[in-house]
């Protein structure tokens, strides 16, 4: 008993003992505004910020090139017994192009040819003109063949899209990135293919009264926003190949009709759908479908004569879509899939689309670095975010019709085999190569700044000089 009582006083001297202690111990000075810089903490972002160097962004798009070299063969098999034919003279009723991850002449791929050949250019890396040179001349080369079995009554589903064009979504985006191809000096011969192309957009192509390009679906005289780059840019690269003025012409008053019915001045943005028997006219400015609008603005200035009658029109429409673009983008650097919904999801590929613009205006003095150096800046790395290892490219909305309700664009789902990804992330990597090499970006005070020449101090916060 004498036991258990020392041992509950030993543990009672103990308790009082240490609180005694701690009751006279200082306690550790709490962080606050006089001992800490707290403007200095790091903030918590989802996705990297800060100025990335070209060679970074070079690495990402180099992922992007080497998953795509093997996803897109460049075969022409047996359809029954899988075996290569090399002597395209044998081609017959039993040939088909060997099936990769995706299709080597639709209109994600147009504008994934000329994503490559601009990251050649700003990369220097001949990898991304050899995927576009191999993979035109192999078309070119069996189109022929294939064209015979059309005639025939035998029909190569990715062979249809290139010999038989049966919309825009066919036609315009592979033949303008044939005529930049062809513009840039690569030695393919994809000249039939282009007047073929050329002939449908400018001859075949449903059209309204006044000259617009039109679908029948999903109502009778449906404008989509879309068809701005399905079918423009083609035609105004057509009168840089040609210098027949009547392209530009096209283009211009192509330009001009979509904006007339379908750009929503207040707020700067496009609607996704105009229907020609509809009295009001809802508007959903759906992400990917304004990406093909300032995509296709930025392309017909690039192809028109500097003082060219109308091309200032143009480009004020651009600096308009631009300001309202840039109002829309996220915090997490992503545009979201309706632009003005920020409950709808984030997308990839607009965002990808609207870096590339956005960069792309900067480099050729169109709109203003210190401005929209910024929103670019983020761009990319919300882009890169998406790029994963393999070089797939995650979050992009799959192919989308058009809807009048918002739940249609709300649920419409992403994949990373959704091929409308690609090129939009090759353009913006190439693009922001060239951003990094022309400008001078610094953080300072923790934010991306962009300054007309080099800023050497290394103070987190710093007066421009």
């Amino acid at each position: 008993m004498k036991r258990v009582i020392t041992y509950y006083l030993i543990l009672l001297f103990c308790f009082v003992s240490f609180n005694f202690r701690a009751q006279n111990i200082a306690p550790k000075e709490k962080m606050n505004d006089f001992n800490t810089p707290l403007h200095l903490m790091k903030p918590a972002y989802q996705i990297p910020y800060g100025v990335s160097k070209p060679e970074e962004v070079k690495v990402v798009i180099d992922r992007v090139l080497t998953f795509l070299e093997t996803a897109t063969p460049t075969k022409v098999i047996n359809k029954d017994t899988k075996a290569v034919i090399n002597d395209f003279t044998r081609i017959d009723r039993n040939s088909i192009l060997e099936r990769g991850t995706f299709r080597l002449a639709s209109y994600e791929w147009g504008v994934t040819y000329a994503g490559m050949l601009l990251a050649a250019q700003t990369t220097g890396d001949n990898r991304y003109s050899k995927y576009v040179s191999d993979r035109f001349s192999f078309l070119a080369e069996v189109a022929p063949y294939f064209e015979k079995l059309r005639k025939e009554g035998i029909v190569e589903p990715q062979m249809r899209q290139v010999l038989h064009p049966e919309a825009l979504d066919d036609a315009g985006a592979m033949c303008s990135a044939m005529i930049k191809a062809q513009n840039e000096g690569l030695k393919i011969n994809t000249r039939p293919l282009i007047d073929n192309y050329m002939d449908y957009i400018m001859n075949k192509e449903y059209r309204l009264a006044n000259g617009i390009f039109a679908r029948n679906r999903p109502q009778k005289n449906t404008v989509w926003l879309d068809d701005m780059f399905m079918g423009i840019p083609a035609i105004a690269n057509m009168g840089k190949l040609t210098g027949d003025n009547k392209y530009y012409n096209e283009a211009i008053k192509q330009v001009n009709l979509f904006a007339d019915c379908m750009f929503v001045k207040e707020k700067g943005l496009y609607r996704h759908g105009w229907v020609e028997g509809m009295s009001d006219h809802p508007s959903f400015h759906w992400g990917r479908a304004n990406g093909w609008a300032i995509l296709t603005t930025v392309e017909v200035l690039d192809a028109l004569p500097e003082n060219y009658p109308g091309r200032d029109k143009i480009l004020l429409l651009l600096k308009a879509h631009i300001r309202g673009l840039a109002a829309c983008q996220s915090g997490e650097g992503f545009w979201h899939q309706l632009l003005d919904r920020n409950d709808s999801y984030l997308e990839t590929s607009a965002t990808a689309i609207y870096t590339y613009c956005f960069a792309h205006a900067i480099n050729k003095g169109w709109i203003d670095a210190l401005a929209y150096g910024p929103v670019a800046m983020l761009g990319w790395h919300a882009t890169a975010s998406q790029v994963d290892d393999l070089g797939e490219v995650n979050g992009t909305c799959v192919g989308t019709g058009m809807g009048f309700d918002p739940a249609y664009y709300y649920y419409r789902p992403i994949h990373k085999y959704a091929a409308h990804g690609y090129g939009p992330v090759l353009l913006a990597g190439g693009e922001m190569i060239r951003l990094l090499q022309k400008t001078h970006p610094k953080m300072n005070d923790s934010a991306v700044q962009f300054y007309q020449k080099d800023q050497e101090t290394t103070e987190p916060i710093f007066k421009a000089n």
